[in-house]
């Protein structure tokens, strides 16, 4: 019986049973614990080659051009932002594929992330860019809201939370989630709040800003699965944020006062007057540079990790009434799919879009109070016309809109 067992060997390497730690039998062999380690190394390096292999594919696909195309059927307007986020997009996944595909002998080049920050009024889109963006590439994809994040040890969410929504959007898959796409908003409200030095911790400031520095430039993270410090039992997943894809936006209100003021200082001398004739001073933002987010009190280690630097327009009577009827998923075209779901036909009268954009205008709401005031406007008809079956058809007129707002509270709306 003892020389039987000397004889059984590794059928994949060989090796006699004395000289493994285990030997697992089989149905017609045996495998050994050196080969099963083996075997579990190619297996991983296979399926890595093969999902690289895929996201390349994938980026042939979507060169700037054609993820530019395809922003335009959701988001009206803000060219220039477009084509910003299209060639950082593209130049970020690009640069995944590379990174992945072992370079040639001798090449040593390391292409950096890019992390964009975006400046624009609330309402003019920045949220839905990257959103569509994402989805676009069928990657993970989070919003994160910078108000609610604190220094570590204080109330408040610790900047690792971000991720734990991350990875909740990939259903927890670490691989997905380090190539996701993650959308800081409101990231003005970290701002540094002052130069002089005080006896309090701005800790929803600056020391936010020192934290998100690890995150954005690219670190192994732990990162609590359940979010945060209400269960300290949990056992902390690892995260590579080294190809995570950071979005960060916001207002930046007040900021154009700083960007009128560099733009003054620079116009001083005898080209002074041609220089401000060429200057738009209903749109400073657009004048955007890096020294102006540090004037407005984001330090500059946090701004070095946000290369990419983009703003977006305010929105301007024609672009709100395009929002409201052209893209795919317009407003217009939601109510009429919602009352087509009750078997009832939906139609306005074109002069009613203008007066829901005047509206618009005058609350200041950006396309987001496009939304409240068609809610105002077809609520009661939303209400009542379920119930009826016998009502086929639905026609907005310029006056029934004007009631219906008149008597909403909407309309209580002190313009700012």
């Amino acid at each position: 019986m003892a020389t039987k067992d000397n004889q059984i060997k590794c059928s994949f390497c060989g090796r006699d049973k004395q000289d493994t730690q285990i030997l697992i039998a089989g149905q017609s062999g045996h495998i050994c614990d050196q080969c099963i380690t083996q075997a579990s190394t190619i297996v991983k390096e296979e399926l890595n080659a093969k999902n690289n292999s895929s996201l390349s594919n994938a980026l042939n696909l979507l060169k700037p051009s054609e993820i530019k195309k395809h922003l335009d059927e959701y988001v009206i307007g803000q060219d220039d932002a477009k084509k910003v986020l299209s060639v950082a997009v593209y130049n970020h996944y690009k640069r995944i594929a590379q990174k992945n595909n072992r370079p040639q002998k001798g090449e040593e080049i390391e292409i950096e992330k890019s992390n964009i920050i975006m400046a624009g009024e609330t309402g003019t889109g920045k949220t839905l860019l990257a959103r569509t963006i994402a989805k676009m590439l069928n990657v993970p994809f989070c919003i994160a809201d910078a108000t609610v994040l604190t220094e570590a040890g204080y109330v408040g969410e610790d900047v690792e939370s971000v991720l734990s929504r991350l990875l909740q959007s990939a259903d927890y898959d670490v691989t997905s989630a380090e190539r996701g796409i993650v959308f800081i908003d409101e990231i003005d409200k970290i701002a540094r709040k002052s130069d002089n030095p005080s006896i309090t911790r701005d800790v929803s400031g600056e020391g936010v800003q020192q934290g998100l520095l690890k995150l954005l430039e690219g670190a192994t993270v732990n990162v609590p699965p359940q979010g945060g410090r209400k269960h300290p039992e949990q056992k902390m997943i690892q995260v590579d944020t080294r190809n995570i894809l950071f979005i960060c936006g916001g207002a930046f209100d007040g900021i154009d006062r700083k960007i009128a003021k560099r733009l003054q200082s620079q116009t001083l001398g005898f080209t002074a007057a041609h220089q401000n004739d060429n200057i738009d001073k209903q749109n400073l933002l657009q004048y955007i540079l890096p020294q102006d987010l540090k004037a407005f009190g984001l330090i500059p280690e946090l701004i070095g990790r946000l290369p990419v630097l983009t703003y977006l327009n305010p929105l301007d009577v024609e672009t709100l009434r395009r929002i409201l009827t052209e893209p795919k998923n317009a407003l217009i075209k939601q109510y009429t799919r919602l009352f087509e779901l009750d078997n009832v036909k939906l139609t306005f009268d074109k002069n009613v879009f203008d007066h829901i954009v005047e509206k618009a205008i005058d609350f200041r709401l950006g396309a987001r109070g496009l939304r409240s005031i068609c809610e105002a406007i077809m609520t009661d008809a939303m209400f009542e016309i379920p119930s009826d079956a016998k009502i086929k058809t639905l026609h907005i007129t310029l006056e029934y809109a004007k009631e219906k707002l008149n008597k909403s509270k909407i309309s209580k709306l002190k313009v700012a």
